[in-house]
């Protein structure tokens, strides 16, 4: 206990001189900072005025190091919790509370730095580490565009859903008051437990979830939230939402594209995709594709920095992450830390859930929020956090990760913890199963004891700071509450960018080999089947009108169930995509449905050409293209009755099962199997493209009859083709309608 307290001191003291040393190095003059780092204490530098230093480390083979022979020695933990001020005074550089709180120190010796030199020099720092081998040689200089600055307070955040049930509805609390800051600048890091509430409260802090349930206020810049916001935040999601066949360079490009301001020109645009590839160190596989469960791309590392450039790409004010280093290694994850500080210091505010990150990571937040069951445990300086849990009574008894050891209070876990006083006075007077486990209190007593101490020692204190007024005048606060969307393109421009993107990314699927040797195997079959039918002969009529109709029945059915799946993939994209106000969602929508279209009639013509020539049908130039567009009819009607049951739904299971009722259905009211079809049920015909299709491709085949083949009438109106056009347009305005319901019910 007192070797722990005496290093809680060391650290406080430690910290006052941080500040003052990085106060000292704001100033325009060298010896100004000089002066304020000889009279501090002992400690180490921060990181951020140690980036302000130039020069060489001692421990990368400085002249005068080399040549006193420095050494590396490990102290014991009684020496490293002492520091002395000559050590300070002479340059030697000291561990810091990551090494100490793991019981290793190194020191360099021999390396001796003149005041008046310290600004010119860079002192040796854990930050300098090991470039991660993904992102090359380089270390990623962040433009320091102008941006709007945002400082973003939340006071008193509360969270509800309701769970319905089978009688009653039941009101559960997901969050309980939860109040901080964040400051252009800073890395604020949201920790807990999973199911505390972290990813629940980044998305009430990014305008992700509707506000119905929400209590509390949060403001950006003193201002409640608005639309304006959107094009000024950024949020990584945890998964990595990104179109599997497309490049790095084309993901980033069409992103630029669509989000930065009409004022810039296409080059311009295309430019900002090119730096922020070199910012990321993403050069090396910016011609890869991101790949996807069946598709081999870039590494786990490379995609979420992707992803991260999806996001900054627009420069935004505010950039919320989602467990950016969830699945990545502890280099990968390292370095992605260490990509947020630099994106910080370029005056953005970030904001990140983090799971449990390893003592480097942990120390490179500037704040911290700890959730545990929805409650605030604290919020301050993530230097600070040991520190004022140990003034609690909750110190770690064996060397461990800061991260863990805040973790595991948390989970009400004090295994290796100190038991705070109040605790053990409870444990001895209320000694029973329900309180105690093992002689020490339950999860939920520690939790309520630390809810409870951070609420009458730090939450007031905290809660005063956030009514000191933000550095801005009022005109840059008033920028918060425009109301009126910036559209970053035309809604031309989004649906040629869009309709190019859908091209590009669905090429691969149209023209897989399984879908072609589909098509065609099918084709030879049935040209092989009706090889040189008679028309001649009723027999032979009849056996074409059967052709016929398995053609209008196959070209019915394939599109449908290739269409379902459209909008249900493509629904996380579509969330975040219009989360963002990146495009209008009737540009998306006519843009996705038309880049369709192409690619869709390419093997409805090889189909058709063999399947005509082959099975000996009327040979006529007019009849043979007559035939092909009632087929693209039909395929474009079946298309949008794929769209609307998958806009509809947004089930893949629940969209598969009423597809394949409804297309049953159109089959055998397609007026091929039933010759008379009873009253009450003949409205479903006209409803099916399948005997609108039937009945022209016999008109066109046979116009010259007046016959009736199989029940079927060959002498039909063109009516058949105002039905068809009216399916085309009445489905897909369906399907467009359904995707507005589900934005709005998203909240977005």
């Amino acid at each position: 206990m007192e070797k722990l307290n005496s290093s809680g001191l060391a650290r406080t003291k430690s910290d006052q001189l941080v500040e003052s040393v990085a106060a000292a190095f704001k100033s325009p003059t060298s010896s100004e900072a000089a002066a304020v780092a000889a009279e501090g204490g002992s400690g180490t530098l921060s990181r951020k005025s140690s980036r302000r230093m130039m020069g060489a480390s001692p421990g990368r083979g400085s002249g005068s190091g080399s040549a006193k022979g420095s050494t590396h020695i490990r102290k014991t933990r009684s020496a490293q919790m002492k520091f002395e001020l000559d050590e300070v005074s002479s340059g030697a550089a000291l561990s810091r509370a990551s090494s100490a709180s793991l019981g290793f120190s190194f020191s360099f010796t021999g390396f001796t730095v003149p005041a008046d030199e310290i600004a010119d020099s860079k002192p040796f720092s854990d930050d300098e580490i090991p470039e991660d081998l993904e992102a090359g040689n380089r270390k990623p200089k962040f433009q320091t565009e102008p941006t709007l600055p945002i400082y973003l307070k939340f006071t008193d955040v509360t969270y509800k859903v309701i769970l319905k049930g089978m009688r009653t509805n039941e009101e559960k609390d997901i969050l309980n008051g939860i109040t901080g800051s964040v400051n252009p600048g800073e890395v604020l890091a949201l920790m807990g437990p999973s199911g505390s509430g972290k990813t629940t409260l980044l998305n009430l802090l990014g305008g992700r979830i509707a506000r119905g349930n929400v209590s509390g206020s949060i403001n950006y810049n003193d201002q409640t939230y608005s639309k304006y916001l959107k094009s000024r935040i950024g949020f990584v999601t945890q998964d990595d939402v990104l179109f599997p066949h497309l490049t790095v360079k084309e993901t980033l490009t069409y992103a630029a594209l669509l989000q930065l301001p009409k004022t810039l020109t296409k080059e311009q645009k295309e430019k900002r995709a090119v730096d922020v590839i070199y910012e990321l160190g993403l050069e090396r596989c910016q011609d890869t594709m991101i790949g996807g469960s069946f598709v081999r791309g870039v590494s786990g590392g490379e995609r979420k920095r992707v992803c991260i450039g999806h996001e900054i790409i627009i420069n935004p004010s505010l950039l919320f992450l989602d467990e950016p280093t969830s699945g990545l290694d502890s280099t990968t994850a390292l370095r992605i830390v260490q990509m947020l500080q630099d994106i910080a210091e370029a005056g953005k505010t970030v904001v990140t859930t983090i799971h449990q990150p390893s003592s480097r990571l942990f120390h490179k937040f500037d704040k911290l929020i700890l959730l545990g069951k929805g409650s605030l445990l604290y919020f301050g300086k993530a230097s600070e956090a040991m520190v004022y849990f140990s003034s609690i009574g909750c110190s770690p008894l064996i060397a461990m990760n800061p991260a863990e050891f805040l973790l595991d209070l948390a989970n009400g876990n004090i295994n290796d913890v100190s038991v705070p006083s109040e605790l053990e006075d409870k444990v001895q007077m209320e000694n029973s199963e329900a309180d105690t486990r093992n002689g020490k209190p339950s999860p939920a007593v520690v939790h309520e004891y630390l809810v409870e101490a951070y609420e009458t020692r730090v939450a007031d204190e905290e809660k005063k700071k956030l009514m000191v007024p933000i550095p801005l005048d009022d005109e840059l606060k008033l920028k918060i509450s425009f109301s009126k969307r910036e559209w970053g393109a035309s809604w031309w421009e989004q649906f040629s960018i869009l309709f190019c993107r859908g091209i590009k990314e669905r090429k691969h699927d149209y023209f897989s080999w399984l879908r072609i040797t589909q098509v065609l195997s099918t084709a030879v079959i049935l040209g092989l089947l009706w090889w040189q039918s008679d028309s001649k002969t009723t027999k032979g009529l009849e056996d074409q009108a059967g052709l016929l109709f398995f053609i209008a029945v196959f070209w019915g059915f394939f599109p449908v169930f290739t269409a379902i799946f459209t909008f249900p993939q493509e629904r996380a994209m579509l969330t975040k995509e219009r989360a963002a106000d990146m495009y209008r969602l009737s540009a998306y929508f006519v843009a996705r449905t038309t880049s369709d279209l192409p690619l869709d009639l390419l093997l409805p013509v090889l189909f058709l050409a063999i399947v005509y020539f082959m099975a000996g049908l009327r040979l006529s130039a007019e009849t043979f293209f007559l035939s092909m567009v009632i087929v693209f009819l039909c395929i474009v009607a079946a298309q949008g009755l794929g769209l609307a049951i998958g806009a509809t739904l947004m089930d893949l299971k629940k969209a598969t099962t009423l597809a394949s009722v409804t297309v049953m259905t159109f089959m055998l009211a397609g007026g091929f199997f039933v010759k008379k079809v009873p009253v009450f049920i003949s409205w479903i015909r006209y409803m099916s493209f399948n005997y609108h299709t039937y009945k022209l491709l016999l008109k066109v085949q046979f116009e010259d009859m007046t016959l009736t083949i199989n029940g079927s009438s060959t002498d039909c109106s063109f009516t058949g083709v105002g039905a068809l056009v009216a399916m085309v347009f009445g489905y897909r305005l369906l399907a467009y309608l359904s995707l507005r319901r589900m934005k709005l019910q998203a909240g977005a």
